[in-house]
C-alpha cells in the first residue's frame, strides 16, 4: 500500500515535471513590429519564446529603442516589451509600432525639461520603462483607448503631437 502511493505520488510528480515542460514549450510566442520615427530603424523580431526572453532579441530592440540624440542604450523593462505586445495583439495587430522615444539619456531628458513642456525630471525614459509610440493605421485615440483597458501602467495621450506614452509605472493616465 506504501509502494503504491510512493509510485503514484512519484509518476505524479514525473507528470507534473513532463507537464510544466511542455507548457513552456507550448507557451506562446510574442514578437514586435517596430519602426523608429527618428532613424528609419525597423524591426520585426520575436523577443519570447518557449518560456522565456530571447537575449538576442532583446539586444536588438534595446538597441533601436536607444536614445537617438545620444546613441546611449539602456536595458528595457521586458514588461515594457510585453505591454507593446499586448497593445499591438488587442488592435489586431492592425499596424507597426512606430516609436517616437525609447530610452532617454539623464542628458537628452534634461535638454527636453529646458525646452519642451510636460518632461518630467524623473521620467520613466530614463530607466528603460517607457516608451512613446503610435500604430500605422490605427487611430492614436483608439490606441489610447486599447492601452487604458490594458490597465498596465502609466499612458499618456498627446493628441498633437499624435502619439501615447506608455510606462511600467503604476496604473494611471493623462492627456
Amino acid at each position: 500500500m506504501i509502494r503504491h502511493r510512493r509510485r503514484l505520488l512519484l509518476a505524479g510528480l514525473v507528470g507534473f515535471a513532463f507537464g510544466a515542460s511542455a507548457q513552456s514549450r507550448l507557451a506562446p510566442s510574442r514578437a514586435l513590429k517596430l519602426y523608429h520615427s527618428h532613424t528609419g530603424e525597423r524591426l520585426a523580431i520575436t523577443y519570447f519564446d518557449n518560456g522565456s526572453y530571447l537575449p538576442e532579441a532583446i539586444v536588438e530592440i534595446e538597441r533601436l529603442l536607444r536614445d537617438f540624440r545620444t546613441g546611449e542604450i539602456h536595458a528595457i523593462d521586458p514588461d515594457l516589451l510585453d505591454t507593446l505586445h499586448a497593445l499591438a495583439d488587442e488592435c489586431a495587430g492592425s499596424g507597426t509600432l512606430e516609436v517616437i522615444s525609447g530610452y532617454r539619456s539623464a542628458t537628452t531628458n534634461a535638454q527636453l525639461e529646458a525646452t519642451t513642456e510636460g518632461i518630467a525630471t524623473n521620467s520613466l525614459h530614463l530607466s528603460g520603462r517607457a516608451v512613446d509610440v503610435r500604430m500605422s493605421g490605427f487611430d492614436t485615440s483608439r490606441l489610447r483607448d486599447v492601452a487604458l483597458g490594458l490597465a498596465r501602467g502609466g499612458v499618456g495621450y498627446y493628441a498633437q503631437s499624435d502619439f501615447i506614452h506608455l510606462d511600467t509605472g503604476r496604473v494611471r493616465s493623462w492627456s
